[in-house]
């Protein structure tokens, strides 16, 4: 049974057995190194999602604890906010304003809370955090509302806030 080479075997690069030899071994440490910086990625982005895993469980836990300085400290000095209560857009926000925020909506729901539903790693910069804050009105109602947070999280910081929320319920009432 003859081999069948890429190359004719009458060109002088045809490969002889001493070059078919280099050939594979060249292959075979090809596909060695892929595969290793294959795992080395993987796992840089596993251990990534996992510090942002622990951000975020952070997060809420000041959240919870109406730490408001602590967690505004979890973002960076201008981070990029999507709100329905900020406006339309994307509207930059200081850790003082986050504070003040937060201070502010305390005051309206002293025992505001969020339940963390479902946490979705995305990509190493990226967790998708799918929550229902609740609380309790001056008034004594209650409310429960389902939220999903997209965070972008940079150098053990959060850079964006993207949250999504129905507020429906609130333009109706303001108009």
């Amino acid at each position: 049974m003859e081999k069948t080479h890429f190359l004719s075997s009458n060109s002088p690069a045809s490969l002889t057995p001493k070059n078919e030899e280099k050939m594979k071994y060249l292959l075979i440490l090809f596909i060695a190194t892929l595969t290793l910086t294959s795992c080395t990625n993987k796992n840089e982005s596993k251990m990534a999602a996992t510090e942002n895993e622990k951000l975020v469980k952070q997060y809420f836990e000041h959240f919870n604890n109406h730490e408001w300085s602590k967690m505004a400290n979890m973002y960076t000095e201008s981070a990029d906010f999507k709100d329905p209560s900020l406006g339309h857009g994307i509207v930059k926000q200081t850790r003082q304003q986050i504070i003040d925020k937060y201070s502010e909506l305390n005051e309206v729901f002293p025992d505001l809370q969020d339940k963390v539903i479902q946490v979705y790693p995305s990509g190493e910069k990226h967790i998708v955090v799918e929550f229902v804050s609740s609380g309790t009105a001056p008034d004594n109602s209650k409310f429960e509302l389902p939220i999903c947070t997209i965070f972008t999280i940079e150098n053990g910081l959060i850079t964006k806030d993207f949250t999504y929320f129905d507020n429906f319920e609130e333009q109706e009432e303001t108009k």
